[in-house]
């Protein structure tokens, strides 16, 4: 896939199925964030919401995973990213990314590419950036 990229051009989209609970409480166990608000809908209401909600990093893994489905994890050299809003329950993730960018440093060709995760409802909870080695052409 690398060796096609092109400023402009897309990447992914990745698909996630709607978040339920137990994929709040399965995260919760192996990240070891038990955060109650991601957790347990008292303690979510207690604070002013309407339910629980997902973990941000959470989000950053479904973006990871986009990355490394299409590039590989020896590929990825740089990963950052800004949580804009909260992943409710039951919505549902679409990750994407956008290339920059693409540049040769000290002897790789990388790729920079605008990362974004919406819901159906388009609004955007992550945005990012992350640089990767890609193939020459």
């Amino acid at each position: 896939m690398s060796a096609a990229l092109t400023p402009g051009a897309e990447v992914g989209p990745l698909r996630i199925e709607p978040i339920s609970r137990t994929t709040l409480a399965l995260f919760a166990g192996s990240s070891g964030d038990h955060m109650p608000l991601h957790i347990d809908i008292d303690v979510a209401k207690s604070a002013g919401m309407d339910d629980v909600f997902a973990h941000g990093m959470l989000s950053m893994a479904y973006l990871g995973r986009l990355l490394t489905d299409s590039f590989g994890v020896e590929k990825l050299r740089n990963y950052k990213v800004r949580f804009s809003a909260i992943t409710p329950v039951h919505g549902q993730p679409t990750c994407r990314g956008t290339v920059r960018s693409i540049e040769e440093v000290e002897g790789q060709r990388l790729a920079t590419l605008d990362l974004v995760v919406a819901l159906a409802d388009g609004t955007t909870t992550l945005i990012g950036e992350a640089v990767v080695e890609i193939d020459r052409t």
